[in-house]
């Protein structure tokens, strides 16, 4: 399975479904960053832009719209393109 799973522009019924809205939101300037996820992360991209590269894998751009899983044990290292503003929740 891949480390980071992306579902481009999921329906309304799919979100609610999820609860996204009632997720916190988090916001993150242009910058280089890494990150090791010890829990998986569900997250929907409001506005921004990213490209995470898996540490050994190819990077993977993502954008508003999408619904990206971050696998417990990733580690990626993350540019953000365009200022980030995102719902997150942990599983």
């Amino acid at each position: 399975m891949s480390q980071i799973t992306v579902e481009h522009n999921p329906s309304e019924e799919r979100l609610k479904e999820l609860g996204v809205s009632s997720w916190p939101i988090w916001e993150k300037e242009i910058s280089t960053f890494t990150i090791d996820f010890d829990e998986t992360e569900t997250a929907y991209v409001l506005e921004g832009e990213i490209i995470v590269t898996p540490v050994g894998g190819e990077p993977v751009r993502i954008l508003p719209g999408d619904l990206v899983m971050f696998h417990e044990g990733l580690d990626s290292h993350w540019e953000v393109v365009k200022p980030l503003r995102k719902h997150y929740h942990y599983d």
